[in-house]
């Protein structure tokens, strides 16, 4: 059940996204007298579809794209038919070169204004919570094993990242961070401020090992206490009880609370907890899997802070297009070596499990709007089948005045399906890869 959960997140954006960056193609070319014949969300073959006009509106059974067949122009489909006669008026080859190139960056720009609509619409609706730099440092960091690795210690105070005054702890974690030239924090430790630097190639490390790096330090209390799991209801622990030890050690944040669990799985504990203002002992056995069987309440507290619409604007705007700029610098990274591509790329399977097997619409349209700037950078590179290779050609023809031919265009057209297919097979091949490693290794 998880995984048709998953999958059908996943189908549920991509059919809107898709759906509207060929709707921008559409309206571009109807709005410059240019012929529309197929409009398709999803590729052949045709599961349904309808005819308006000159256009054939449909669903493919392939969900995974779509496309918009605009006559005279070559496209994925390679139909050359119409190159041995005249361009007729209403062909997309008969039209100047920069109605030609509004078209091809239809679909970009409407897949940035989805991304922008959908970032402004959630700050100005939910507002932002987070955990500030101050709440942050009361009692500092948890360091895990990557954290570790870079030099991170259990205690320490973030002062900067990157050099620079930060807002949260999302700012310390955030990958815009992480990608950063030359990138350090600065930390306090026993009264010293210590520089950990950030090793150019950190990002594929912390791709697969993200939840061991740093997390916030929490008090925390007893929860709800569950009926199905663990021992914690039949021993009387209660909801707002305050853990104070654990065998005879103190206890003060989670994961030291955690950590002590982790060493006495199947093994009976007396915790002495603090319910009221009393000291209470309690014998507890914890189970196999390390657990009590209680919901944590942290203590930790959370700022909030909602915006005008017009902050909104500004704010959602800065988070559409910083997702952008992430693309960049790790395409950058990429590119010098910096990055392993099979550990930073992901296909169909790794976007769906970004979805969870929960349906959670605030997390839902988080990641549409991040996958509409995806999909908006990505046509935006100058490979011949996508949109940008098409930008490229139209823009060196509007600057030299010289149009490619249309016999270069059709072996362009299938350099790039070649290297497009080749792009899909290793995405889902090292999906597929990182399934098997993650189960059996």
């Amino acid at each position: 059940m998880s995984a048709l959960i998953m999958a059908a997140q996943l189908l549920l954006a991509l059919s809107l996204l898709v759906g509207l960056h060929e709707l921008g193609h559409l309206l571009a070319a109807k709005a410059f007298g240019m012929r529309v014949e197929k409009y398709s969300i999803g590729f052949p073959p045709k599961i349904w579809g309808f005819q308006y006009g000159e256009t054939e509106y449909s669903l493919g059974a392939v969900p995974l794209g779509g496309f918009v067949k605009i006559s005279g122009m070559i496209d994925e489909s390679l139909d050359t038919k119409h190159l041995n006669k005249e361009p007729e008026p209403w062909e997309f080859r008969a039209k100047p070169a920069w109605q030609r190139l509004i078209v091809m960056l239809g679909g970009i720009i409407v897949n940035v204004i989805t991304g922008v609509i959908i970032f402004v619409s959630m700050t100005f609706i939910l507002g932002e919570s987070y955990i500030a730099k101050e709440e942050l440092n009361k009692d500092g960091i948890v360091a895990y094993s990557l954290g570790k690795e870079l030099g991170f210690e259990t205690g320490d105070k973030v002062v900067l990242v990157n050099g620079q005054d930060f807002r949260s702890y999302g700012d310390i974690v955030s990958p815009d961070a992480i990608l950063s030239d030359n990138g350090s924090y600065t930390v306090e430790r026993n009264g010293q401020q210590i520089e950990l630097d950030i090793p150019s190639d950190f990002l594929d490390k912390f791709t697969e090992r993200r939840s061991e790096f740093i997390s916030y330090r929490e008090r925390f209390r007893v929860g709800e206490v569950s009926e199905e799991e663990g021992n914690a209801l039949a021993a009387g622990l209660k909801a707002g009880d305050v853990i104070k030890s654990v065998d005879g050690k103190s206890i003060e944040f989670y994961d030291e609370f955690r950590e002590e669990l982790s060493t006495k799985k199947s093994q009976e504990i007396q915790l002495v907890v603090d319910r009221a203002g009393q000291d209470v002992n309690l014998d507890i056995e914890v189970n196999d899997e390390g657990i009590l069987g209680f919901r944590v309440e942290s203590l930790l507290e959370r700022a909030h802070q909602d915006f005008s619409f017009s902050e909104s604007t500004v704010r959602g705007t800065n988070k559409a297009f910083d997702v952008v700029w992430v693309n960049i610098k790790a395409f950058k990274k990429m590119f010098v070596g910096d990055v392993s591509a099979s550990k930073s790329l992901s296909g169909p399977i790794g976007i769906a499990r970004i979805f969870g097997d929960e349906f959670d619409w605030v997390k839902f349209w988080s990641i549409t709007g991040l996958l509409s700037m995806v999909l908006a950078f990505m046509n935006l590179l100058p490979i011949p089948a996508l949109d940008g290779g098409h930008v490229v050609f139209l823009t060196f023809e509007i600057v030299s005045g010289r149009k490619p031919s249309e016999k270069f265009m059709e072996n362009a057209q299938k350099v790039g399906m070649v290297l497009l297919l080749g792009l899909m097979v290793f995405a889902f091949g090292n999906d597929i890869y990182k399934l098997i490693v993650e189960k059996f290794i």
